[in-house]
């Protein structure tokens, strides 16, 4: 079954996601978009805004849709280049919806029940989470796989699902007997702030669900908000480390201190080299400084991006077009895989 009608996966086809909930922040640009950008460069890129993967949980419909479109003009103000590569909302491409349901019946309950992501986020009623909430990952590996995609760009919280996808992938293989069909996934870790956390407590992730808004700095956010936040910023009073063994027991201060370092393309330990000794206020007049000089130009494009929304609309319609374009034949050699009647079948 796995002669010349199933060509080899590709090598270099990244695929990545990013939900339209809430203003994107600081965490979600450093950890994971400004990482992207880079990418294009060396590989063919798919960037997805997981419409839905975001209804897991109830979306209001008209805040979804204008989410939906700042993420997309956010993504494109920080660099993505949907005209080289492809930018689409997932439910453009019924595709991710039809394998998913394949590898529902692929993915083991056990597996899924392991997935510490379901657990925080269902809490301790998980009676009342949804069934869409608990087959999440499935989901996720059908976005990476429809594309037989070789690479995720991911944060460490998301490795866990990784793994899961890669264990669905050997799963369909071994049952369809169709070696190598489905790739191994290499996961992404780039950068030096992948986990930026909360501005409020250091221990936290930045997260744009913070009841807080101190908690975060947002994309759409203006230069007097940013340098108020970061002004307002948790810390301690002992002066900064100059070395990284001196954040032992002091998470605001590492967390500061490697935004510092990201924004400004330096490593942390050459970051301490600059700013070790000082204390936080100078050094947050430093921090407030880059972030803004850095943070201001996006946002302002971001604003020009968002003016049109209907060049927005085509630009991701454009995109769901080229995914599915990928993904079309894959699935379809899928269907014939498993053994269903569909148009091109050769069973």
């Amino acid at each position: 079954m796995t002669g010349p009608r199933y060509p080899a996966a590709p090598s270099n086809r990244v695929f990545s996601g990013i939900q339209p909930t809430g203003n994107l922040t600081l965490g979600n640009y450093l950890g994971a978009i400004r990482n992207w950008v880079p990418l294009q460069q060396d590989y063919e890129c798919l960037y997805c805004i997981v419409d839905l993967h975001a209804i897991t949980i109830f979306q209001e419909p008209q805040a979804l849709h204008t989410a939906t479109r700042q993420v997309a003009a956010a993504l494109i103000a920080c660099g993505i280049d949907p005209t080289r590569h492809v930018l689409f909302n997932q439910s453009l491409n019924p595709d991710h919806a039809e394998l998913a349901w394949y590898f529902n019946c692929v993915a083991r309950m056990g597996w899924l029940s392991r997935m510490t992501q379901f657990k925080e986020k269902a809490g301790k009623d998980r009676e009342r989470a949804s069934a869409g909430l608990f087959v999440y990952p499935n989901l996720m590996a059908a976005d990476i796989l429809a594309y037989r995609a070789s690479h995720v760009p991911v944060g460490e919280d998301q490795k866990q699902h990784l793994e899961l996808a890669n264990d669905i992938a050997d799963k369909f293989n071994h049952d369809w007997q169709v070696p190598d069909f489905l790739p191994e996934i290499k996961p992404l870790i780039l950068g030096e702030a992948t986990r930026v956390m909360s501005l409020r407590d250091g221990t936290k992730k930045m997260s744009k669900s913070d009841p807080s808004d101190m908690s975060r700095i947002n994309l759409t956010d203006t230069q007097d908000q940013i340098a108020q936040k970061i002004r307002k910023a948790k810390t301690d009073p002992e002066p900064l480390p100059e070395s990284a063994e001196g954040f032992e027991e002091r998470p605001e201060a590492r967390n500061l201190v490697t935004i510092y370092a990201a924004l400004t393309d330096q490593s942390v330990a050459d970051a301490l080299g600059e700013v070790g000794g000082k204390g936080f206020g100078d050094f947050k007049k430093m921090l407030a400084d880059a972030a803004v000089a850095h943070l201001v130009p996006i946002t302002d494009e971001m604003n020009r991006l968002l003016s049109d929304p209907a060049e927005i609309d085509a630009t991701l319609f454009k995109g769901g077009e080229k995914a599915r374009a990928i993904s079309a034949p894959i699935v379809a050699q899928v269907r014939d895989m498993m053994g269903f009647v569909h148009p091109g079948s050769s069973l």
